[in-house]
């Protein structure tokens, strides 16, 4: 669009249906409805990732998705070992794989291991070059390095957050960082009746997943998320522990873009999480 001279803004659909609450709804009238609040200057408009940032977007959704299917092939070698008995932990190595393969099975469940084993080989062939091209690309990133000083956050997390977020300078406060990523509960309440549900799920599945991810790592560094950790671990749910984590790691991580600070240097001043200024 840009190449042809025309200038592409993309609307938040939520927004714009509620600046009109006519039930009358046809395309002649949703057209006018636009023109309307674009010549008014009142389109609401979402913030698009540049041309680059969506290339490595590509590269980190690419090498997620093959890393689930290398989970999934691993889980099923994991179910054919619990059949014959052998049973371990959830951890997968070279030593679990090599008692795996020496499992005696007969006929097709032999032939199914093996193909499963083939797959796998081929999935850690095919893995390991997006390793490395996100490695680097988080190296090359000053905003991504200076997160990966964070515990639990490595490339991938680093990397994927600063192409989520973009430019921090969007979210006035860390709080709507949270509110971005989907990670604040849903609400309902009216008068004096506050009624709160599931996180709202809203914005980038695959950042909020990694943020989930690298939280139960995180929490491990620091003796007040901890704390945090296992009470609501015995008290609710370990999922909604990791959860409130996650939230407090996505604004953590939001102070140290907008301070510039690594994280001993937030450490020793005290994290912004929970502050509201």
């Amino acid at each position: 669009m840009e190449e042809l001279g025309h200038e592409f803004l993309l609307g938040d659909a939520t927004a714009i249906r509620a600046a009109c609450p006519r039930r009358q709804k046809t395309d002649k009238r949703d057209a006018r409805h636009i023109l309307n609040i674009l010549v008014e200057d009142r389109f609401p408009v979402v913030w698009q990732p540049s041309v680059e940032n969506d290339h490595v977007r590509q590269l980190l959704l690419h090498r997620c998705r093959m890393v689930r299917m290398r989970t999934r092939i691993k889980n099923q070698l994991d179910a054919i070992a619990k059949n014959e008995g052998l049973l371990s932990s959830r951890v997968w190595s070279a030593k679990r794989r090599s008692q795996i393969e020496a499992l005696p099975l007969p006929g097709w469940y032999a032939h199914r291991r093996a193909d499963l084993l083939g797959l796998l080989d081929e999935l850690d062939k095919r893995i390991r070059p997006l390793d490395e091209a996100v490695r680097e690309t988080a190296e090359n990133n000053q905003e991504a390095r200076l997160l990966m000083t964070h515990p639990g956050v490595g490339p991938i997390v680093s990397l994927a957050y600063v192409l989520t977020i973009g430019d921090w300078r969007r979210f006035p406060r860390g709080k709507q960082v949270g509110s971005y990523l989907g990670l604040i509960p849903a609400e309902e309440s009216s008068g004096g009746k506050r009624r709160l549900g599931h996180i709202s799920k809203q914005g980038s599945t695959l950042l909020r997943w990694l943020l989930v991810e690298a939280a139960v790592h995180a929490q491990r560094h620091d003796a007040s998320w901890h704390r945090q950790y296992l009470r609501l671990s015995m008290t609710k749910h370990h999922g909604v522990a990791k959860v409130a984590i996650a939230h407090k790691l996505a604004v953590r991580l939001y102070w140290m873009l907008r301070s510039g600070d690594d994280y001993s240097k937030v450490m020793e001043r005290g994290s912004h999480a929970g502050q509201s200024v």
